[in-house]
């Protein structure tokens, strides 16, 4: 997959040695992801097949999708890991009320949908996130070569599926 590239970083990451937290998190503007205490810039906004494939995942989801004690969201959708980790998965399945701001319990499943200026985030920085954090299935989606790649969280590690 040639999405991810080191040129890519310069365009997305702020690239100062400070530590933010989630109160910092709170007082940015515009859509932010806070990864191991630095931020991530959500935009531009996704291109127009990102969004269809987005929205045909999560239909297709939603078909077949029967747990009464949990709900698909769509991003934009604040799941705080931790103070120094605030992400915003394109898709997950949350088992919990969330507060007002965001949810806090490890969701089963995520799904992201790659893009060129998200691609070395999801493969690298939240790949690691999510299994640390527990998520069970990591499921992301090359909307350009339309294939996705699933992982199951097995002993702590993920594992293609």
């Amino acid at each position: 997959m040639n999405l991810a590239r080191k040129d890519d970083l310069k365009y997305t990451q702020n690239y100062k040695k400070q530590k933010y937290t989630y109160n910092d998190y709170l007082a940015k503007e515009g859509r932010w992801e806070l990864l191991n205490g630095q931020f991530w810039n959500m935009a531009p906004a996704p291109y127009p097949k990102h969004q269809k494939v987005l929205f045909y995942m999560a239909k297709e989801m939603e078909k077949h999708f029967n747990c009464p004690n949990c709900e698909i969201y769509i991003s934009p959708i604040d799941w705080k890991i931790d103070d120094e980790n605030v992400v915003q998965p394109d898709i997950a399945i949350f088992c919990e009320e969330p507060t007002k701001q965001y949810f806090s319990k490890t969701p089963p499943l995520i799904v992201e949908v790659l893009s060129p200026s998200t691609a070395i985030k999801d493969i690298n920085l939240k790949y690691k996130l999510y299994e640390k954090a527990g998520v069970k299935y990591y499921i992301m989606v090359e909307p350009n070569e339309e294939f996705a790649d699933i992982f199951m969280l097995k002993n702590d590690s993920f594992e293609f599926q």
